[in-house]
């Protein structure tokens, strides 16, 4: 650490000269000491700083010699690793190691043509990738490359119009019919997370929404559930992230029905009484935590999901499926879609007509029973 004359300590690098003038110095990386005067403090510690970062990352002022690997770790790194919410960060991540890095990682960024990047999503179709998935991986790409054109890296984006990825046949989406989920809950009483699904059920919450709600959250007077925040999972580190929801229409309040009322009371006796363990601390306040008091990430509640699904003798389902299945349920007891996108929290009615309304196969025979009784009386 640095001195000044009265024996202030001044920072690493910063020392005081006989002549009240501040001398700044460092090694760079190629092992030559540089030093600069100036008459200031603070101009000298504003120096060393730019310089040792300078210093540290001026390989990547030039793509002669930058391979997409490169760019990619450095993009992540120092660009985009404080401005960006970190599921996006984890989905730019996930996309390079699973679909870019193995097709163009070696490439010189100057080198990638919009044909590369076409390639990497052709591959994905070959390999049966769905069409999110691809569609992530565009973003990413162009994302990745817009940021090495505004750099000076390359001067023109290679995610070009032409770069589009494959069509897909339209996938209905799953939602359990009635009879379904009635085998689902009958089946899923023995599980140990047999609450956090009826909830959902009840509820149409997200899995992350699920894991964000304290008891703070919960009304119980006026019946009302607040949904103020998620928690998402990183399996990178294996770790827990609390999160603002991404947009205010995700801040809402929700109404409980009577089951949800009983289910929440039923699991806050059971804390109460401590045949809930909480291990940690920072968990002490959510609802819904398995039998040890912990969180659980989707892999494990999907994992949950199968089992009970083959014991239901049904179609798979994930977690999203139980949110689709009671946007439904709530669309054929008569709700309005207004209605609806508040609960669900969308920003706008045409995401939750397009999303979570299906008609199941009993619904499309009772309207075209009505239909046909119409027929008869006219």
């Amino acid at each position: 650490m640095g001195k000044s004359l009265t024996g202030k300590e001044l920072g690493t690098g910063v020392t005081q000269r006989k002549d009240g003038r501040y001398s700044a110095k460092f090694k760079s990386k190629s092992g030559k000491r540089i030093e600069k005067y100036f008459d200031k403090l603070s101009e000298a510690r504003k120096w060393l700083s730019e310089a040792k970062y300078e210093d540290s990352h001026k390989d990547t002022g030039s793509s002669v010699n930058m391979t997409v690997d490169t760019w990619f770790h450095y993009w992540i790194a120092e660009i985009k690793a404080k401005t960006v919410r970190w599921s996006t960060l984890s989905s730019y991540k996930d996309r390079y190691n699973k679909n870019i890095k193995e097709i163009i990682g070696s490439m010189m960024v100057r080198d990638v043509k919009p044909m590369h990047c076409q390639n990497i999503l052709n591959v994905m179709d070959n390999n049966g990738y769905v069409g999110s998935s691809m569609a992530r991986t565009k973003a990413t790409l162009s994302a990745m490359f817009s940021d090495a054109c505004e750099n000076g890296l390359i001067s023109t984006n290679p995610v070009t119009k032409s770069v589009k990825c494959p069509k897909k046949p339209e996938k209905n989406t799953r939602v359990l019919t009635l009879d379904e989920q009635e085998k689902f809950l009958t089946a899923a009483k023995e599980s140990i997370n047999y609450n956090h699904f009826l909830f959902i059920l009840q509820t149409g919450v997200r899995s992350s929404e699920l894991r964000g709600l304290n008891w703070d959250d919960i009304d119980f007077q006026n019946r009302i559930i607040h949904i103020r925040r998620n928690i998402t999972h990183d399996s990178y580190n294996n770790k827990f992230i609390t999160g603002e929801l991404k947009t205010l229409s995700g801040q809402r309040d929700i109404p409980m029905t009577q089951t949800a009322y009983d289910l929440l009371m039923a699991i806050k006796a059971q804390q109460s009484a401590g045949k809930q363990k909480v291990i940690s601390f920072d968990f002490a306040g959510n609802v819904f935590l398995n039998r040890n008091g912990k969180l659980l990430p989707n892999s494990n509640y999907n994992k949950c999901l199968e089992k009970i699904c083959n014991k239901a003798g049904i179609e798979k389902i994930s977690m999203h499926t139980l949110r689709h299945t009671f946007a439904t349920r709530c669309i054929e007891s008569g709700m309005k879609p207004k209605t609806l996108q508040k609960i669900l929290g969308h920003a706008n009615i045409s995401i939750t007509m397009d999303l979570y309304v299906h008609v199941t196969e009993d619904e499309k025979e009772k309207e075209m029973q009505k239909f046909e009784q119409m027929c008869r009386m006219a």
